[in-house]
């Protein structure tokens, strides 16, 4: 049985923090989660959960991050929404999501990072979860949304392979790229949280010693060299595995996660200057400069150009289901840097477009800071398919980070 005094105080602590936090767009009110509480079912047990607006809910307005669409309020729900209540999840509210999940910065706040960004697009449920409001919550990603929050924030993000989680009724950017994220403070707690809503595809894999694991550490990346921060983290992630006994392999990435790091960019266009066509067209003014001259440059991806992105991600993703010899997972940087200072940016997503479009799970595990004493993520990266498996390396890694140890 759900304790409604305790499901009423959570959404007070919601109201009052929200001021400052501007993590949510809608909270709900007490009489309708007390109503909801009642009939919980599930192995969420009635645990509070954000949803990022770019989800359409029955029971809250639904804006996506625009003003186009203030006070929309859809007649159904996506089936993500769905599947949280039917695994026993209390929607709590609507966290703040930037502009069509695109890149123009929220009002949301970094709690873990003062004077930080939170990241984007997924800022309001990264925030909500690192200040303790609510214990889960889900964001998408299309580029990088839910792993660079989420090491922005110093929590743990799930990025699971491509269809694992349901994307209807989801205000779509990218049809080839968006997933659904999760979130939680911990790697255990987002691993439930996956188990909960996956159909079972997302399972606690028996204990494995860190002997066991061969991981592999990349020498370069195609994108570019590793900050001062990343390194660091880095650093003591391949410490920690060394010291609990894992096999630590340095490693070449093969040459199809370049090609899909390349690709992502006209697959993304492509398909983002169709699915936001009528906003374009019949909205352009109350589009933000950054969106709108994005989509102008979208709409030059050629079909030839696109059609050459979607052949080298076909391919790309059937070499990544062989993996990569002697290694059972990937370790590299969650993102760049540190959470940038100030507000007019959410960060980029080098570290975390290919593998979008390779439709890998990747975990962000918390737990290691950059050289600023800034949360840093560690994203753990496994073959398609295999989120069980990405999810168990992630849990034996996060003890092992200095600040969970």
């Amino acid at each position: 049985m759900i304790d409604a005094a305790a499901v009423t105080q959570a959404l007070a602590q919601i109201r009052a923090a929200n001021g400052s936090l501007k993590a949510f767009a809608a909270i709900r009110d007490d009489a309708s989660a007390i109503d909801l509480a009642a009939t919980v079912r599930g192995p969420l047990g009635g645990r509070l959960v954000a949803v990022k607006d770019i989800f359409d809910t029955s029971d809250f307005p639904t804006a996506y991050g625009s003003p186009i669409y203030s006070g929309h309020q859809p007649s159904t729900e996506a089936a993500m929404v769905a599947v949280i209540r039917e695994a026993g999840g209390l929607v709590a509210g609507k966290a703040v999501t930037t502009e069509f999940a695109y890149l123009h910065p929220s009002p949301t706040r970094n709690p873990a990072a003062p004077g930080r960004t939170p990241g984007g697009s997924s800022s309001g449920s990264a925030a909500a979860v690192a200040a303790g409001l609510v214990p889960l919550a889900i964001g998408s990603q299309t580029g990088g949304s839910t792993i660079r929050p989420a090491s922005y924030c110093g929590i743990a993000g799930f990025k699971p392979s491509f269809g694992v989680l349901p994307t209807a009724g989801m205000k779509c950017f990218s049809w080839s790229l968006d997933t659904v994220g999760l979130f939680a403070r911990t790697v255990p707690e987002v691993r439930e949280f996956g188990a909960a809503v996956s159909g079972g595809r997302v399972q606690a894999l028996p204990p494995r010693d860190p002997r066991e694991w061969r991981v592999g550490v990349p020498r370069s990346y195609p994108w570019g060299d590793v900050s001062p921060s990343a390194a660091k983290a880095l650093a003591a992630a391949v410490q920690g595995l060394r010291d609990a006994g894992a096999k630590v392999v340095d490693c070449d990435l093969p040459p199809w996660v370049a090609d899909c790091y390349i690709a992502h960019d006209a697959v993304q266009g492509w398909e983002a200057a169709r699915s936001l066509a009528k906003e374009y067209e019949r909205h352009r003014d109350d589009l933000s400069p950054l969106l709108r001259d994005y989509l102008a440059e979208a709409h030059q991806v050629s079909d030839e150009a696109y059609a050459r992105a979607q052949s080298t991600a076909r391919a790309a993703r059937l070499a990544a289901h062989d993996w990569i010899a002697g290694i059972d997972v990937l370790i590299t940087p969650s993102a760049p840097d540190e959470a940038p200072p100030g507000y007019g940016s959410t960060g980029v997503s080098t570290f975390n477009r290919a593998w979008t479009l390779l439709a890998t799970p990747c975990v962000s595990v918390p737990g290691a800071v950059g050289v600023n004493g800034f949360p840093m993520g560690v994203q753990v990266i496994a073959a398609p398919g295999e989120d069980s498996l990405c999810l168990a390396a992630a849990e034996m890694l996060e003890p092992l980070l200095p600040a969970r140890a």
